[in-house]
């Protein structure tokens, strides 16, 4: 009785932790380039909608995940040109983006609340689906979660070992040195910002195509601040993502769980759960994960000065010029 359960707690951690693993992954690239976007939550909206809508209307799965990538990039790429072209706060801005996308999507997703999707469904993998215990828990998910637990390690070494990862790290740190070695800033953080917004709308798509396989308004239900959140717990390293997805998911679970042995405990508590546990391991975490913050993150989170990049190379001159 307690493998079932220990079985079917885990097996719901990586089903429900899946979405949140997009956005944290995405926020940390974001992060790196020394951008904070606020509306990881708006973006995980618009992938949400944007793939169910498409999933409705053709049946074409693939179809409806590229269209939440491109939706959640799209709002993501409005939040870079805010913050990055025109210098506007960035919390200001990744907060405003994000009550957009949530006001967009209940619009444009209102007609399909009660439309029947096929989705994404459970594929077990052949042989490794089989196997006792870790077979349910790891090797029968849908195509997403897949993707997910391999796209953790390949950004760990996109960022160490590629160069656009070496050139998001620079910028991230110290913008003025990157400009000087021939890099422009700029462009760096617009990628970035819209590769993480991207996959954010998958997370989002995850959430409704493969998890639920309904769309209702404001479905990621504050997940996208955990994801904020899970980065600083995780200190940029998308290794350590894995590691919060999984405790976040496996509170999920656990929760349901409880919900379902008719636990007397009231659900609305059982529904805070997840995110007590997120604010108590910050809480713990939190400390150890500022040291490994990126430079350029410290004046943004402070409300220092405007961004250098933002006011053009001239400025960017100056500024190497300062430093020198």
């Amino acid at each position: 009785m307690l493998d079932v359960l220990l079985a079917s707690i885990l097996t719901g951690a990586v089903r429900s932790g899946v979405s949140v693993l997009y956005a944290t992954l995405g926020e940390i690239i974001s992060e790196r380039a020394g951008v904070v976007n606020l509306g990881v939550e708006g973006c995980m909206l618009m992938g949400a909608c944007a793939g169910f809508v498409v999933e409705a209307i053709t049946g074409n799965a693939l179809l409806a995940i590229a269209a939440a990538a491109v939706a959640g990039g799209s709002l993501a790429l409005i939040h870079a040109f805010l913050s990055i072209t025109r210098g506007a706060n960035q919390l200001a801005s990744g907060l405003a983006t994000m009550f957009f996308g949530l006001g967009l999507t209940g619009l444009l997703g209102a007609p399909y609340v009660k439309a029947n999707i096929t989705g994404l469904n459970t594929v077990s993998i052949p042989l490794l689906g089989d196997l006792p215990f870790v077979g349910p828990i790891l090797f029968r998910h849908d195509l997403l979660t897949y993707l997910a637990m391999l796209l953790a390690p390949a950004l760990w070494l996109m960022l160490t070992r590629t160069r656009w990862g070496l050139a998001i790290r620079a910028v991230g740190e110290r913008p003025t040195v990157a400009f000087a070695a021939g890099l422009s800033p700029a462009r760096v953080q617009y990628s970035a910002v819209i590769v993480g917004g991207m996959l954010a709308g998958l997370g989002g798509a995850q959430l409704s195509l493969a998890y639920t396989h309904t769309w209702v308004e404001g479905m990621t239900a504050g997940r996208g601040f955990i994801a904020v959140a899970l980065v600083i717990f995780s200190m940029w390293d998308p290794l350590k993502a894995l590691v919060g997805a999984g405790l976040f998911g496996g509170a999920v679970a656990f929760q349901f769980q409880l919900q379902s042995l008719g636990v007397p405990i009231s659900p609305f508590i059982l529904d805070m759960f997840p995110y007590v546990l997120t604010l108590l391991v910050l809480l713990v975490w939190g400390q150890t994960g500022k040291r490994a913050m990126p430079e350029g993150l410290k004046s943004v989170l402070a409300g220092g000065s405007q961004n250098p990049i933002a006011a053009g190379p001239v400025a960017l001159r100056s500024a190497t010029s300062a430093a020198e």
